[in-house]
Protein backbone atom coordinates (compact mmCIF):
# COMPACT_ATOMS: atom_id res chain seq x y z
CA UNK A 1 0.00 0.00 0.00
CA UNK A 2 1.31 3.46 -0.92
CA UNK A 3 1.96 5.99 1.81
CA UNK A 4 -0.82 8.54 2.19
CA UNK A 5 0.36 12.16 2.36
CA UNK A 6 -0.22 13.82 5.72
CA UNK A 7 -1.56 17.38 5.97
CA UNK A 8 -0.10 19.14 9.02
CA UNK A 9 -1.57 22.50 10.13
CA UNK A 10 1.33 24.96 10.52
CA UNK A 11 -0.58 28.13 11.42
CA UNK A 12 -4.11 29.54 11.48
CA UNK A 13 -5.31 33.08 12.00
CA UNK A 14 -8.62 34.93 11.98
CA UNK A 15 -8.28 38.65 11.43
CA UNK A 16 -9.59 40.70 14.35
CA UNK A 17 -9.53 43.91 12.33
CA UNK A 18 -9.21 45.05 8.74
CA UNK A 19 -5.59 44.91 7.48
CA UNK A 20 -3.75 45.54 4.22
CA UNK A 21 -2.17 42.06 4.17
CA UNK A 22 -1.40 38.98 6.21
CA UNK A 23 1.94 37.12 6.14
CA UNK A 24 2.89 33.58 7.10
CA UNK A 25 6.60 33.86 7.94
CA UNK A 26 9.39 31.53 9.07
CA UNK A 27 7.85 28.63 7.15
CA UNK A 28 9.90 25.50 7.95
CA UNK A 29 11.42 23.64 4.99
CA UNK A 30 10.61 20.18 6.37
CA UNK A 31 7.60 19.42 4.14
CA UNK A 32 7.22 18.59 0.44
CA UNK A 33 4.36 20.96 -0.42
CA UNK A 34 2.27 23.71 1.16
CA UNK A 35 -1.48 24.31 1.04
CA UNK A 36 -2.98 27.70 1.87
CA UNK A 37 -6.70 27.71 2.68
CA UNK A 38 -8.41 31.08 3.00
CA UNK A 39 -11.93 32.28 3.72
CA UNK A 40 -12.10 35.97 2.87
CA UNK A 41 -14.97 37.89 4.45
CA UNK A 42 -16.87 40.30 2.17
CA UNK A 43 -14.83 43.40 1.38
CA UNK A 44 -16.49 46.78 1.03
CA UNK A 45 -14.64 49.15 -1.23
CA UNK A 46 -14.24 50.23 -4.79
CA UNK A 47 -11.81 49.50 -7.57
CA UNK A 48 -9.94 46.39 -8.57
CA UNK A 49 -10.30 43.52 -6.18
CA UNK A 50 -7.89 40.67 -6.89
CA UNK A 51 -6.47 38.49 -4.13
CA UNK A 52 -2.77 37.73 -4.61
CA UNK A 53 0.27 36.29 -2.84
CA UNK A 54 3.89 37.42 -2.65
CA UNK A 55 6.56 34.85 -1.89
CA UNK A 56 9.58 35.79 0.25
CA UNK A 57 8.65 39.49 -0.19
CA UNK A 58 9.60 39.37 -3.89
CA UNK A 59 7.81 42.04 -5.94
CA UNK A 60 8.67 40.75 -9.43
CA UNK A 61 9.24 37.42 -11.20
CA UNK A 62 5.64 36.13 -11.34
CA UNK A 63 3.71 34.75 -14.31
CA UNK A 64 0.63 32.62 -14.79
CA UNK A 65 -2.69 31.81 -16.39
CA UNK A 66 -6.21 32.08 -15.01
CA UNK A 67 -9.65 30.81 -16.00
CA UNK A 68 -12.93 32.02 -14.56
CA UNK A 69 -16.63 31.47 -14.98
CA UNK A 70 -19.54 33.53 -13.68
CA UNK A 71 -22.39 31.22 -14.65
CA UNK A 72 -23.13 33.34 -17.73
CA UNK A 73 -19.65 34.09 -19.09
CA UNK A 74 -16.14 32.66 -19.18
CA UNK A 75 -12.78 34.38 -19.40
CA UNK A 76 -9.11 33.48 -19.53
CA UNK A 77 -6.10 35.60 -18.76
CA UNK A 78 -2.33 35.36 -19.06
CA UNK A 79 0.03 37.53 -17.08
CA UNK A 80 3.74 38.07 -16.58
CA UNK A 81 5.92 40.55 -14.71
CA UNK A 82 3.40 41.22 -11.94
CA UNK A 83 4.31 42.03 -8.33
CA UNK A 84 2.52 38.94 -6.99
CA UNK A 85 0.66 35.80 -8.01
CA UNK A 86 -3.06 36.54 -8.56
CA UNK A 87 -5.08 33.79 -6.88
CA UNK A 88 -8.66 35.07 -7.13
CA UNK A 89 -10.76 37.88 -8.48
CA UNK A 90 -13.17 39.22 -5.93
CA UNK A 91 -16.51 41.00 -5.85
CA UNK A 92 -15.19 44.26 -7.31
CA UNK A 93 -16.08 46.18 -4.18
CA UNK A 94 -19.76 45.20 -4.14
CA UNK A 95 -19.40 43.72 -0.66
CA UNK A 96 -21.47 40.61 -1.36
CA UNK A 97 -20.45 37.09 -0.47
CA UNK A 98 -17.26 35.61 0.87
CA UNK A 99 -14.55 33.98 -1.21
CA UNK A 100 -13.01 30.59 -0.49
CA UNK A 101 -9.47 29.97 -1.78
CA UNK A 102 -7.21 26.90 -1.84
CA UNK A 103 -3.62 27.33 -3.09
CA UNK A 104 -1.12 24.48 -3.55
CA UNK A 105 2.59 25.32 -3.62
CA UNK A 106 4.50 22.37 -5.07
CA UNK A 107 8.05 21.52 -4.05
CA UNK A 108 8.24 24.75 -2.04
CA UNK A 109 11.43 23.83 -0.15
CA UNK A 110 13.42 22.81 -3.23
CA UNK A 111 16.30 25.22 -3.89
CA UNK A 112 17.00 24.18 -7.49
CA UNK A 113 13.68 24.83 -9.27
CA UNK A 114 11.18 27.64 -9.82
CA UNK A 115 8.02 27.32 -7.72
CA UNK A 116 4.59 26.40 -9.11
CA UNK A 117 1.29 27.35 -7.51
CA UNK A 118 -2.17 26.02 -8.40
CA UNK A 119 -5.17 27.88 -6.96
CA UNK A 120 -8.93 27.52 -6.92
CA UNK A 121 -11.31 30.21 -5.71
CA UNK A 122 -15.08 30.27 -5.34
CA UNK A 123 -17.55 33.04 -4.58
CA UNK A 124 -21.13 31.79 -4.94
CA UNK A 125 -22.47 35.27 -5.78
CA UNK A 126 -19.72 36.22 -8.21
CA UNK A 127 -17.49 33.62 -9.91
CA UNK A 128 -15.36 30.48 -9.76
CA UNK A 129 -11.71 30.56 -10.80
CA UNK A 130 -8.74 28.30 -11.38
CA UNK A 131 -5.21 29.56 -11.88
CA UNK A 132 -1.67 28.36 -12.18
CA UNK A 133 1.28 30.57 -11.37
CA UNK A 134 5.05 30.39 -11.56
CA UNK A 135 7.52 32.20 -9.31
CA UNK A 136 10.51 32.68 -11.61
CA UNK A 137 13.00 34.05 -9.09
CA UNK A 138 16.45 32.44 -8.75
CA UNK A 139 15.47 29.15 -7.10
CA UNK A 140 15.13 29.35 -3.33
CA UNK A 141 12.83 27.78 -0.75
CA UNK A 142 9.60 29.60 0.07
CA UNK A 143 9.87 30.86 3.65
CA UNK A 144 7.08 33.46 3.69
CA UNK A 145 3.71 33.91 1.97
CA UNK A 146 1.97 37.29 2.04
CA UNK A 147 -1.76 37.43 1.16
CA UNK A 148 -3.05 40.81 0.00
CA UNK A 149 -5.49 42.52 -2.34
CA UNK A 150 -3.88 43.64 -5.61
CA UNK A 151 -6.14 46.69 -5.79
CA UNK A 152 -5.23 47.92 -2.33
CA UNK A 153 -8.54 46.99 -0.69
CA UNK A 154 -7.99 45.81 2.91
CA UNK A 155 -8.60 42.25 4.04
CA UNK A 156 -11.73 42.33 6.21
CA UNK A 157 -11.97 41.39 9.88
CA UNK A 158 -13.23 37.82 10.23
CA UNK A 159 -11.18 36.51 7.28
CA UNK A 160 -9.44 33.24 8.14
CA UNK A 161 -6.14 31.85 6.81
CA UNK A 162 -4.63 28.40 7.44
CA UNK A 163 -1.31 27.10 6.13
CA UNK A 164 -0.67 23.35 5.94
CA UNK A 165 2.54 21.43 5.29
CA UNK A 166 2.34 18.17 3.34
CA UNK A 167 4.58 15.28 4.43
Amino acid sequence: MADTPTKVPLATTTLGSSVASYTFSSIPSTYTDLILVAWIAPTLGTGTSIMAVKLNSDTTNYSGTGLLGTGTAVQSSRYTGLSGLPIAGYNNGSGTGNINIICHFQNYSNTTTYKTMIARADNASFQTEASVGLWRKTPEAINSIQIYNYGGVNLTAGSTFTLYGIL
